[in-house]
């Protein structure tokens, strides 16, 4: 795992009460030391049971579910968690790449994947992205004169309405929400288009070029930037 230097800001979820379930110690230890580094409050799992047990105690806001563990499957923990529990946002760890199977966990109720090996950075703000959505969020989103309304659905630059398709204004969303923060291309895909099978990874790029038409073409300070080798991201 590798941290990159951008500036992540993480002090709204304070406290957030995050359950962390892998039945690799040393790994679980990491991923512990991580958020409570990031103000976040922490217990640890090794087994499914235990975390459905630890439910029933105390609810958190948030659990990152190792895929393979002792006792049941992840996909299992999953389940029974949403059965339950709507409100809990729940975030799949996975050494697995494969399309249909996040299609298959996110349809049993997982609101987000994390591949395996992963950076510190990605994994801070798919966190972060999760605790948004579920917390109070402000129905209007600005970038200097960039203006996004997500009751009414509208976006304006320096006063000037700009007219979006649904994906383009949930992907400006997307970028708006985790302002500052690179975004992957994986990370987009999933939160934009929810790992339709029929999507590949360039769509991304190819709707980032829509978007900065409209948003950026005209202006003299460019919002959108693209990080090579990284993803994309929005600045002030």
């Amino acid at each position: 795992l590798v941290s990159f230097p951008y500036p992540i800001c993480y002090n709204r979820f304070m406290k957030a009460l995050t359950y962390l379930v892998d039945d690799d110690k040393e790994f679980l230890n990491y991923l512990k030391n991580t958020l409570l580094e990031n103000n976040y409050s922490v217990k640890t799992f090794t087994k499914g049971s235990q975390v459905l047990a630890g439910i029933e105690e105390q609810k958190p806001d948030l659990v990152i579910l190792d895929l393979v563990l002792p006792d049941m499957q992840g996909e299992s923990v999953c389940s029974e968690i949403r059965k339950h529990h709507d409100d809990i946002s729940i975030i799949m760890l996975t050494s697995k790449n494969s399309i249909s199977e996040k299609v298959e966990g996110l349809n049993l109720g997982a609101d987000d994947y994390i591949t395996k090996p992963f950076n510190q950075d990605e994994f801070l703000a798919r966190i972060k992205s999760r605790l948004r959505k579920f917390g109070k969020s402000e129905d209007v989103l600005r970038v200097k004169d960039l203006e996004i309304d997500t009751k009414k659905v509208q976006v304006h630059r320096a006063g000037k309405e700009i007219k979006l398709t649904p994906h383009e204004f949930k992907l400006l969303e997307y970028l708006i929400q985790n302002k500052g923060i690179v975004l992957s291309r994986d990370m987009i895909l999933t939160r934009v288009w929810e790992y339709s099978l029929d999507i590949e990874s360039r769509v991304v790029d190819v709707y980032m070029g829509y978007l900065r038409k409209k948003v950026d073409n005209g202006y003299k300070t460019k919002l959108i930037q693209s990080v090579r080798g990284f993803g994309y991201t929005i600045n002030d």
